[in-house]
């Protein structure tokens, strides 16, 4: 395993079809591979992003239909790198539940799909200024943590709402994951509450690097997204990070060897202890 890694986030303002999605990441990681990234991260819903229903439904397809995953796996392969679709909504495959799946998919550099993953908490809820979300009406949440194997190391998949659930970076921390990925398409009020914190908690608690690729601004079904795309390194210091909610490419360099340095100096994967629960 090599000890520097090249990365670049791709920050997206994705349309509402899978056509003009692809068209809209396409350059930017046609950029981000010219200056020099070796693996690329696009945000939650890199696809499409469309919450009203029929508009969602005409845009959904299976996965091998999908005309921005067809067409960044082929980006992949052309330009020899990693590619990381933070997820693509697509058809979920299970007979009897026509929810999709948000899934994230790991694309080598042939085009091949290694790994994937499909988010495990969805998000349902209503926010203090009259935002009502439900995600579980249209996704099927998946029922397991993945581990993706990289040049670099292990990477930890998890999707936007996962972030909240310390325990699920804790497990793929201690399965061996140095990175973990966090593609997400936050709301603009948790965004800016709660979006950095969160991040960094992760990236203490695990020692990892946090990779957080973000969708950002007003999208075309009326929701608005929080941006500020950033990676944390295994100290919880943000490395690199978007002030902003524009669409663009955020280079980052890691230091791979700061995992086994930090959770060296703060050993606190080692030490969970059994307890009875609270009464």
């Amino acid at each position: 395993m090599t000890q520097g890694l090249d990365i670049a986030l791709i920050q997206t303002r994705t349309p509402a079809t899978a056509a003009a999605g692809l068209a809209h990441v396409e350059p930017l990681i046609r950029q981000a591979a010219a200056e020099g990234a070796r693996f690329i991260l696009t945000p939650e819903g890199s696809n499409f992003l469309e919450q009203r229903r029929g508009l969602r439904e005409e845009a959904l397809s299976d996965e091998g239909e999908d005309a921005a995953v067809l067409g960044l796996q082929a980006l992949a392969a052309e330009l020899g790198v990693w590619l990381l679709i933070g997820s693509a909504i697509v058809r979920s495959g299970v007979p009897g539940d026509a929810r999709a799946a948000n899934r994230s998919l790991l694309v080598d550099p042939t085009g091949a799909i290694t790994a994937r993953y499909d988010k495990l908490h969805v998000f349902d809820v209503d926010l203090a200024g009259g935002e009502t979300y439900r995600e579980s009406a249209s996704v099927r949440p998946g029922d397991a943590a993945k581990l993706a194997d990289t040049p670099w190391g292990r990477l930890g998949l998890t999707i936007c709402y996962d972030v909240r659930f310390p325990h699920l970076h804790r497990a793929l921390a201690k399965a061996g994951a140095g990175m973990i990925a966090v593609p997400a398409a936050f709301t603009r009020p948790t965004g800016e509450a709660h979006w950095e914190t969160l991040l960094r908690a992760r990236a203490i608690e695990t020692g990892a690097f946090v990779l957080a690729p973000a969708q950002g601004g007003r999208h075309e079904d009326g929701r608005q997204t929080w941006g500020r795309s950033l990676v944390v390194d295994p100290w919880g210091v943000v490395i690199a990070k978007a002030d902003h909610d524009e669409p663009g490419v955020l280079h980052a360099r890691l230091d791979l060897g700061a995992v086994d340095r930090v959770r060296a100096s703060i050993p606190a994967l080692s030490h969970d202890r059994t307890f009875d629960p609270p009464q």
